[in-house]
């Protein structure tokens, strides 16, 4: 769609330009811009590397790599020409090749992206990474095969916006096409950011159905139990909670309730519920915590820093990492239970 410039008397035409006319770059000045403002094109994703090229073919590179919070990896190649050359083509291939990545592989192309950007953020990536992937199991997150695809041009010839359509109907694939046209406005250069396949109006009904055919195809290939508890107390009844956070609840609660802390882990794995000395919390906690278990420098993910217990003089932290001991840990620490009232179910999980 045109721009127009509102005047008292008409509606003047803005009339739009190129990138290659006003001397923008792809990767100097485009990529770098929009991987600072990733939202502009597609939300609650974290980029994880630039200019990615981990292939056999050293010349072959992802313009931008990203992760969604549901294990996704998203591919974002980028063009500033109004045809998309052979974006679609380029970015599938891509799609491919890193459709095999595990969570190890991603925290190492995630350190060596912050190297580069963020030098003092390196020792952090496992754990930024295991805390934006929480919701898709943290650090046991299995990276989904379905690999998201964001083309961004300055536009699209029919080829690909046929090509794209026919790829998300048919096959299901999430491939998205964000056109980018600059307007130059006296001495400013502005910016329209539009994505037009698929269509805004039409974006919520076909995350919906993808999303019912995701769910599907996992129910048949993922063996790990995802069952979700609702702890109840003398206050009252959880929301059904993953396992981490169940027994995270159960344990605050019981500690609340006059339960000390060297009582609960009599009855909770040693490497489960650690203490630091010192009343702490924050970067404080942080940093105690890796003194006294040297082994957790890179695993700081894997606790509830965030929600410490405080005993005495010393500070207790609850491990993320739970699996088939959940269920028997929840039964010993309700033999703790000061009074009646304190329980778990497991419940369906919708």
């Amino acid at each position: 769609m045109p721009l127009f410039e509102m005047t008292t008397d008409e509606l003047v035409p803005v009339p739009s330009t190129t990138f290659a006319a006003e001397q923008v770059l792809e990767r100097a000045d485009l990529q770098r811009l929009l991987r600072a403002r990733l939202d502009m094109i597609v939300e609650d994703v974290m980029v994880v590397s630039e200019e990615f090229g981990a292939f056999a073919d050293a010349r072959r590179r992802i313009d931008l790599l990203g992760v969604d919070r549901t294990g996704h990896l998203v591919v974002i190649e980028l063009k500033r020409t109004t045809d998309g050359g052979h974006l679609e083509l380029q970015a599938l291939r891509y799609a491919a090749m890193v459709s095999v990545m595990t969570f190890e592989d991603l925290v190492e192309h995630y350190e060596l992206y912050l190297a580069k950007v963020e030098p003092d953020g390196v020792e952090e990536a496992r754990a930024r990474l295991a805390e934006f992937l929480e919701d898709a199991g943290g650090e046991e997150t299995v990276l989904s095969r379905e690999v998201r695809v964001m083309l961004v041009a300055g536009g699209f010839d029919r080829e690909i916006t046929t090509t794209v359509l026919w790829l998300n109907d048919v096959y299901g694939l999430d491939v998205r096409c964000v056109r980018l046209t600059p307007y130059r406005v006296d001495n400013r250069l502005l910016l329209d950011v539009q994505q037009v396949i698929p269509l805004p109006e039409a974006r919520e009904l076909t995350v919906q159905l993808r999303r019912r055919q995701t769910q599907a195809r996992a129910v048949s290939s993922d063996t790990r139990d995802w069952t979700p508890y609702e702890i109840t107390t003398p206050a009252g009844r959880t929301e059904p909670l993953r396992k981490r956070r169940a027994v995270l609840a159960l344990v605050t609660a019981l500690h609340q309730a006059g339960v000390p802390a060297t009582e609960l882990a009599t009855v909770i794995p040693r490497s489960r519920f650690l203490p630091v000395d010192g009343t702490l919390t924050g970067d404080a906690l942080a940093a105690a915590f890796m003194t006294a278990y040297p082994g957790s420098r890179k695993r700081l993910g894997r606790w509830f820093l965030e929600t410490p217990l405080h005993d005495g003089t010393r500070t207790w932290v609850v491990s993320k990492m739970w699996g088939t001991n959940t269920e028997p840990v929840l039964d010993r620490l309700l033999t703790l239970a000061p009074t009646s009232g304190y329980s778990y179910e497991a419940v369906a999980d919708s």
